[in-house]
């Protein structure tokens, strides 16, 4: 090997490492971005499990105001609107359709 031969090869070397170094930057930066990205995805996912957990605690929360309000109400009026309810989730379940809202 003479000495334009080495001087080649550092050249070489050079160069690889140099790109090596490219190469694992832009690495490094895609797998920064990469976490980043999964972040937010963890994020909004927890976000809405909290809309949705929110959602249905206030669903129960008028539930239990009902029952409630079932419970403490004696009038014939509230006796007569739950037989009506009772008589049309009868009446659909002998149709096969759901209750109507």
């Amino acid at each position: 090997m003479n000495f334009a031969d080495a001087i080649a090869f550092c050249a070489l070397m050079f160069a690889l490492i140099v790109a090596a170094g490219i190469w694992l930057n832009a690495y490094e930066g895609r797998m920064k971005h990469r976490q980043r990205q999964l972040e937010l995805e963890v994020r909004l996912a927890e976000a809405s499990a909290a809309q949705r957990s929110d959602a249905e605690a206030d669903r129960l929360e008028e539930r239990v105001r009902v029952l409630e309000r079932i419970a403490t109400d004696r009038s014939p009026e509230l006796a007569a609107q739950i037989e009506q309810l009772r008589d049309l989730h009868e009446l659909d379940e002998t149709t096969g359709k759901e209750p109507a809202q």
